[in-house]
């Protein structure tokens, strides 16, 4: 074999082995490329940068919440545990598809529209033309700065000048689906939450029962705020601008860490204070978003047809699936841990937490295979020798520490499984495999809901960390085989 581009490839056939693009360009030495910060990766870090801070924002807010309400007590931290498992189980599967379709949807439209009126500002700007007068005004404008005669006229409108607001339907269309699925998760929530909790494991004579039932309720009021954030979030990053969702979200969860203690232990709430916070922060959230969005795009379509409700619910089903199946297995996981009682519940909730908030990290700042692979390494450092020490920040009780100690070394280890499975997730969808995505995480969940029903049943705690291990490796392997084999949209490895 010899060596071509930084791939492998048979000297009789110079057929590449698709499995060896994982290691193309990965060297340290003087060609290295996966640390190189060219034009094209300084242009990607602007984007995934920000939208990675936004993205940990909410696990690191989680975080703070899971270490003010550990100072209550084991059982209200088990119970806001199962709550908050079961808010985002019904969240996220509106959630993915309507972030996600809209972040397409809006960044096709603003092409189309932005490729569609270059043609027109060029041929007014060439021909001279009387019949266009902003044109002219701003060759005026242009003059009038160099002369330094600016001050001294008013004949151009200040107004004329400022950029107009895009017409995007599909803005608009997130808006309203988003606030229907929020309205609809909070009546849902809210008037099922005790037959909900029992199915998750909160029997009725269990002690979590009455905090998570408070917890949940509170919580739900905030899901139209939460939905109408995310679709938000969408229509900016389909303008390619991750920096605004970035400061509402910090400024959102900001608030919500500093009403904490202030409700839970200043106005002795307890656990409805936490769930006050919350919802005070996510609704900062959206104010913030639609105040800067209105400023930006027309938000009221001139027909109804504009809204285009079906194209969103046609496009968004395959994604709506795999989402099902993605947080299914972790909401069955929280399950069956409520099902073993308030102290392994409360672990598993600290454990949970740091494990999604450092997973997500390196969901977001990984652009590369090779790259997310070190972050998920040096992130499994941390945990492995951080954590132990950081669990008396969420909870005193020797019983609930014993169990994160069982479950650190899962946390930890599963850190560069996680990094890889986030990363073939978005190269996968980043070549629109959306089919192969969503089937594959259909069986992956399968083989895996199998694993958490035996495995909890017969090893208790340590067994659902095995399971989620057995977990996070199928779905890293399912992302894994459809590149390195070269079939779907990456046949063209093989050639």
């Amino acid at each position: 074999m010899e060596e071509e581009g930084g791939g492998l490839c048979f000297p009789q056939t110079k057929k590449r082995i698709p499995l060896c693009i994982f290691f193309k360009n990965a060297s340290f030495g003087a060609n290295r490329q996966v640390f190189k910060m060219d034009e094209l990766g300084f242009e990607i870090a602007q984007i995934a940068f920000p939208a990675a801070l936004a993205l940990t924002a909410d696990p690191i807010a989680s975080l703070v919440d899971t270490a003010f309400i550990g100072q209550i007590g084991p059982v209200e931290l088990a119970a806001v545990g199962v709550s908050i498992a079961l808010f985002n189980q019904v969240s996220r599967i509106a959630i993915f598809p309507l972030v996600s379709v809209t972040t397409s949807f809006v960044a096709e439209e603003d092409a189309v529209a932005e490729e569609s009126s270059k043609p027109q500002e060029i041929e007014s700007l060439e021909s001279g033309s009387n019949d266009n007068g902003e044109a002219k005004k701003l060759i005026t404008q242009s003059v009038l700065e160099e002369s330094g005669l600016k001050s001294r006229t008013n004949s151009l409108s200040i107004e004329s000048l400022k950029p107009q607001r895009r017409h995007i339907p599909s803005a608009s269309s997130a808006l309203v689906i988003g606030a229907i699925l929020g309205l609809l998760q909070a009546v849902f929530l809210i008037s099922l939450a005790k037959p909900l909790l029992n199915y998750m494991g909160v029997k009725p004579d269990s002690p979590m029962l009455p905090p998570a039932i408070k917890y949940l309720m509170l919580r739900s009021l905030g899901a139209p705020a939460v939905l109408l954030s995310l679709a938000m979030q969408g229509v900016f990053r389909g303008f390619k601008d991750t920096k605004t969702p970035l400061y509402a979200t910090v400024a959102g969860d900001a608030t919500n860490i500093i009403l904490d203690p202030i409700f839970m232990f200043v106005f002795r709430l307890g656990v409805s204070g936490a769930a006050i916070a919350h919802v005070i922060s996510q609704y900062l959230i959206s104010a913030i978003l639609f105040w800067r969005l209105i400023q930006l795009v027309d938000l009221l379509p001139p027909s109804v047809k504009d809204l285009q409700f079906g194209r969103f619910l046609k496009n968004g089903f395959l994604l709506l699936m795999r989402v099902v199946a993605v947080t299914f297995c972790v909401t069955l996981a929280a399950s069956m841990a409520a099902r073993l009682g308030p102290t392994p519940m409360a672990a598993f909730q600290v454990c949970l937490q740091v494990w999604l908030a450092t997973s997500l990290l390196a969901d977001g700042l990984a652009v590369a295979g090779q790259l997310g692979f070190v972050l998920g390494v040096i992130l499994s450092v941390m945990l492995g020798f951080g954590l132990k020490f950081a669990a008396k920040l969420f909870t005193k009780d020797i019983s609930v520490l014993h169990l994160i100690s069982i479950g650190i070394p899962f946390v930890a280890f599963t850190q560069p499984i996680n990094a890889l499975a986030f990363v073939f997730d978005g190269v996968n969808f980043g070549a629109s495999d959306f089919a192969y995505s969503a089937f594959s995480m259909v069986m992956v969940a399968a083989v895996s809901i199998l694993c958490l029903l035996l495995l909890s049943s017969h090893h208790g705690f340590i067994g659902i960390w095995i399971a989620l291990t057995i977990y996070m490796s199928l779905r890293a392997f399912a992302g894994f085989w459809r590149i390195g084999t070269g079939t779907g949209p990456w046949s063209f490895l093989r050639s």
